[in-house]
């Protein structure tokens, strides 16, 4: 009955995934936030290269992702006939390690970010967490109004990122945390600002940093782009690092 529905906004989902996030970075143990993508059988080479060359281009979170075959389970998915799942890393789980590296990181929105000649330049389309049920990227992503191909073949594009604040007084916390994630292979930043300094055309709340991350879904707007059918469901489940292999081990 309609009474007992509730709706959740992203941000309460994305609040609950960062607090069950226990990847650490230093020891390369604990789970990790996936987004899952499901595609049919027949396109599975396809998508695989499509994969390696946006992840290996720097366009994702991490190189590590999942594949999943008909009759397995994620989470409470079970994977259908003639269907092959990507398990891949989703930028949510930056938030979480940093959240239990003691940085109080506030997540604020999902855009599109225009690429010049390679530089980072702005937010030109932006969805709050707070104010939709659907994971921003997925929007955005669902409307084709990304160019990520175009933007690895000239350098200049759009690519899907993300916007979180976080306190200024931690930011060497901040730096030291981001540093243990690259040596970790999570190298998913697209960009740290100064404090109390606009981020990419956008203002920060007084006495905070920007950090844009790339959106873990670039990869999966790629194959739409190829026009491949895919569906993604962003910030799908969590699970532990090592159940997840070098997308070059593929």
């Amino acid at each position: 009955m309609l009474q007992n529905s509730r709706i959740q906004f992203t941000s309460s989902k994305i609040e609950d995934l960062m607090f069950r996030t226990t990847f650490n970075p230093k020891t390369m143990e604990g789970d990790v936030i996936v987004n899952l993508s499901l595609i049919h059988k027949e396109d599975f080479e396809d998508v695989l290269k499509i994969f390696s060359l946006a992840i290996n281009s720097g366009l994702a979170v991490s190189p590590m992702l999942k594949v999943l075959h008909e009759g397995d389970s994620i989470g409470d998915r079970v994977i259908g006939k003639d269907e092959v799942g990507f398990a891949t890393v989703c930028s949510i789980t930056i938030d979480g390690i940093l959240l239990k590296a003691g940085v109080m990181v506030k997540p604020r929105f999902g855009g599109l970010v225009e690429i010049r000649d390679g530089a980072p330049i702005r937010f030109t389309n932006v969805l709050t967490y707070q104010s939709t049920t659907i994971d921003p990227l997925e929007v955005l992503m669902s409307q084709e109004l990304t160019s990520v191909m175009e933007m690895l073949r000239t350098g200049t594009g759009k690519i899907l990122a993300n916007l979180r604040e976080a306190p200024m007084v931690a930011r060497d916390v901040i730096d030291n945390t981001l540093s243990d994630m690259v040596d970790a292979g999570i190298t998913g930043i697209l960009e740290v600002g100064e404090p109390n300094t606009r981020i990419l055309d956008v203002p920060v709340e007084r006495d905070h940093l920007g950090i844009v991350v790339i959106g873990g879904t670039n990869p999966m707007a790629i194959v739409q782009e190829h026009g491949i059918p895919i569906r993604t469901n962003a910030m799908s489940t969590l699970l532990n690092i090592n159940e997840l292999k070098h997308i070059n081990e593929l």
